[in-house]
């Protein structure tokens, strides 16, 4: 299966550590240089535990093809969409609600972080996802509380444990 990513999710997996969760669900991880560009910028937190985790995951974007898009899409959001359709991607990972929309106008598939989190718990690869969430939540990262009292109830994990 190929995955390819946004920079929003792969931030959220580094923060909590989770990265390697990608290589034991996906067969192949793959970014466009621009999600590569802004993930590794030396400004971001994450971007040394990313620039090792994508080192030979980047690829270029044939900016011929296209997908729809809205008035708000970015240019990383753009060119991950864009290589989705050129792979014939399994999966989009991406956070963005905004931009999980545009993602379905164009028949794309997504996986958030949270997604790949609970995917992660259902084959075993990990026993718990709460001590995860309560890394990204402790980053600059929100996630509503709504969602995250989803996410472990999916998961079948007590919030006030």
């Amino acid at each position: 299966m190929i995955l390819v990513a946004d920079c929003s999710a792969l931030v959220a997996l580094s923060v909590c550590d989770s990265l390697n969760l990608l290589e034991q669900l996906f067969t192949s991880i793959v970014v466009p240089e621009t999600v590569y560009n802004e993930a590794t910028r030396p400004d971001k937190k994450q971007a040394q535990p990313l620039k090792n985790f994508l080192q030979g995951k980047v690829r270029q974007v044939n900016l011929q093809d296209y997908v729809f898009l809205d008035a708000f899409a970015d240019a990383g959001e753009t060119e991950a969409m864009l290589l989705y359709k050129q792979l014939s991607a399994d999966k989009l990972l991406i956070d963005d609600r905004r931009g999980r929309k545009v993602a379905k106008i164009n028949q794309i598939s997504t996986i958030g972080s949270l997604g790949v989190l609970l995917a992660a718990k259902e084959k075993g690869l990990i026993v718990e996802i709460a001590p995860l969430l309560k890394l990204i939540e402790q980053s600059d990262i929100y996630l509503s509380p709504n969602l995250i009292a989803t996410v472990l109830e999916l998961a079948g994990e007590n919030r006030n444990r």
